[in-house]
């Protein structure tokens, strides 16, 4: 029964960024909520990792989050928002070849507490999610070995669906966190514990 839009564009853009808020604010008549799920990986190891690799990484999942939460952050103030930043269990623990995935993933962590502080005030909520590995298309090309060695670590043995991290997300946007902020979710199938 509800209504869904999708907009296009390049979040490691901060113009572009700043003119999809204008238009997404004045289309629905201000903005609630923001969930910050851009991302993407170029996995090498460290001494083979191109600038460009760890520049790109950089950009798209943590400045583009900044960038979101700099164009949205008056509307979310006037209006008392929810901000759902989506991190990665790799920001907690590192992966070998994933030096500048995980430095973006552990980044979003430490600047969605730094907002959340900043924002509590105003009435902002901040939180953190940290999927585990999802049946995503990140995922999916994955070799048969490497599925097998990864499903070992998860306590539930299966890989996550998207239904898992929506379902966090809707909480945390929800009232029932209405006492939430500043906090990192683990989803990730008891994979860290």
């Amino acid at each position: 029964g509800g209504e869904s839009r999708a907009y296009g564009c390049d979040v490691g853009q901060t113009d572009a960024v700043a003119a999809l808020v204008a238009r997404v604010q004045e289309e629905l008549g201000g903005l609630w909520l923001v969930v910050n799920n851009a991302g993407i990986t170029r996995d090498q190891i460290l001494v083979r990792m191109t600038e460009a690799d760890f520049d790109q990484v950089i950009e798209t999942n943590l400045k583009g989050t900044w960038n979101v939460i700099r164009a949205a952050a008056r509307a979310l103030m006037k209006n008392g928002g929810r901000i759902v930043n989506v991190s990665s269990v790799i920001g907690l623990v590192g992966n070998a070849g994933q030096a500048n995935y995980a430095a973006s993933k552990a980044g979003l962590i430490g600047f969605s507490k730094s907002v959340a502080k900043e924002y509590a005030s105003r009435g902002v909520l901040v939180n953190c999610i940290a999927p585990g590995f999802i049946e995503t298309d990140m995922t999916a090309g994955l070799p048969a070995e490497a599925r097998e060695a990864l499903l070992s670590q998860i306590a539930l043995g299966r890989l996550g669906q998207p239904a898992d991290i929506a379902g966090a997300v809707l909480f945390l946007a929800s009232d029932l966190a209405r006492y939430v902020t500043g906090q990192v979710l683990v989803v990730d199938g008891g994979m860290v514990i």
